[in-house]
């Protein structure tokens, strides 16, 4: 579904992906696992348009969208949740997730949030309440579910455990889960390995910019693992 080949990104003078190829099959569970730094998020970031790439390309369902802008990524089926949640805060809830169903038409947008509030209870009990009243992992819930307002082909999930206690670490997996076994395709950055690598099936270990290390999550899981602590 989604293959990058040899991408360059460029910061001014500073080089934050030097020749990276990945690839994410369809229905797939994939990480880019390592420290600050390692130039995941810029990959994400890449892939989603919000960062011009110098060198490479980036495929996506066979398509070259390097050069498209991130609206046009977006309706071709891509979702994201970027890194820090971001939240609307004065907006409610639902609201939040209703601003992600842009482009759709009414029926379609009703339907796929219908869908959303009866996968995930916690957004039907909170739909009214203004999303900086909620917790950091509730907020995680919400940006997922604003992500996939649209049931996109491939989610993109920046750091998803990002300061969240262990029990929403936990609430936030398993609604992961509830997306894979929608069928959805799923990339995924984490600095913490070690709840991630439960939902993967195959992972990324970077570093400087570098894809230092690939394979099935038994292959590479003591390196990912080392890589959380540096």
């Amino acid at each position: 579904m989604l293959l990058v080949e040899k991408l360059v990104v460029k910061y001014g003078g500073i080089t934050a992906l030097s020749s990276v190829s990945i690839h994410v099959g369809e229905g797939e569970t994939v990480l880019l696992v390592g420290s600050n730094g390692a130039g995941k998020s810029s990959l994400i970031n890449a892939v989603i348009g919000l960062v011009p790439i110098s060198t490479g390309r980036i495929l996506f369902g066979g398509k070259d969208i390097g050069s498209a802008p991130c609206a046009s990524r977006a309706r071709l089926g891509i979702g994201y949740s970027p890194e820090g949640r971001q939240v609307f805060p004065s907006l409610t809830v639902t609201e939040n997730i209703i601003s992600g169903t842009v482009g759709l038409s009414r029926a379609k947008a009703d339907e796929n949030i219908a869908w959303i509030m009866d996968t995930f209870p916690l957004l039907k009990e909170r739909s009214e309440q203004p999303a900086n009243q909620l917790s950091g992992g509730e907020q995680q819930i919400v940006a997922l579910a604003r992500a996939v307002s649209t049931l996109p082909k491939l989610l993109l999930l920046d750091e998803p455990f990002l300061g969240l206690a262990p029990v929403w670490i936990g609430r936030v997996s398993d609604a992961i889960r509830q997306l894979q076994r929608r069928g959805t395709t799923i990339l995924m950055t984490e600095q913490m390995a070690r709840p991630a690598l439960k939902l993967c099936s195959r992972a990324y270990v970077m570093r400087s910019g570098e894809i230092r290390r690939s394979g099935t999550i038994a292959e590479i899981r003591d390196e990912a693992l080392a890589e959380e602590y540096l």
